[in-house]
């Protein structure tokens, strides 16, 4: 019995390997397990209700009118001298030159590269950011108009899907794969219409698709069918023609 124990412990995992906690984050911790009474619950939860339907409002005011837009999501750590960051510009560019504004978190990195390359060609540059501690701060070539700040990730996804008309996905991380597996997800489930998803890199996209290909489809836990979701390029000009294609088969034109 002691070494089926043994053998038990010596398999689980090492917490103290784990990263620890910071002051702040084990002060929230500490909060979530304390006892509150009713009015102290009621109080905060209303707050939190009025805020969230606040910033819902402020989107769909300011982004009701902004026409087809594609959305480039990736890095905030990205540099300008970066091939990725180019890349990012020239998309944005010719997307504005077939008609399209430009969405982006608003931050730096990719962001910035994608509000620049539309600013640059004089098209819509819409950023919808984030308050985070570290990372995230506006770029300067948003519209000033369309210029959002979210408290709240899940009301900023809304906008993103709600507004969009694509997505392009540049190389990035946690955060670009959120948005990524989250926009394949409304489709796959049917929650929202189908509409281009585009991974820009195939050798930084490759290890990924071989394990949903190895591993997911394997374990038959997606349909073959959902690998046709995503296309996946390397230039600017085969981003911009999967858009183009896609929307072509509708006769939708862009109206700006």
């Amino acid at each position: 019995m002691n070494d089926e124990l043994k053998n038990e412990n010596s398999k689980l995992i090492d917490v103290s390997l784990l990263n620890a906690a910071v002051p702040e984050d084990e002060k929230q911790i500490k909060a979530a397990f304390e006892d509150r009474n009713w009015s102290e619950i009621k109080s905060a939860d209303s707050w939190v209700i009025f805020k969230v339907m606040a910033e819902f409002v402020e989107g769909f005011d300011k982004l009701a009118k902004i026409g087809p837009c594609v959305t480039i999501f990736g890095s905030a750590r990205t540099k300008p001298d970066n091939p990725y960051y180019k890349i990012t510009e020239d998309i944005a560019a010719k997307l504005v030159r077939h008609g399209y504004g430009v969405v982006t978190g608003g931050g730096p990195g990719i962001m910035e590269a994608g509000n620049k390359g539309a600013h640059e060609q004089g098209g819509k540059s819409v950023g919808l950011n984030i308050k985070l501690p570290f990372e995230q701060h506006s770029n300067p070539y948003i519209d000033h108009d369309k210029n959002i700040n979210f408290d709240f990730f899940f009301v900023r996804k809304v906008m993103f899907v709600k507004y969009s008309q694509g997505f392009i996905v540049m190389p990035g991380g946690f955060g670009t794969l959120d948005e990524l597996f989250e926009a394949m997800t409304l489709i796959q489930t049917k929650k929202i219409g189908r509409f281009p998803i585009v991974l820009v890199g195939s050798s930084y996209w490759s290890g990924l698709l071989d394990w949903i290909k190895g591993t997911m489809l394997t374990e038959a836990n997606i349909n073959p069918e959902d690998l046709k979701l995503i296309s996946v390029v390397d230039t600017p000009d085969e981003a911009v023609h999967v858009i183009d294609e896609f929307y072509s088969k509708y006769l939708l034109k862009p109206n700006f």
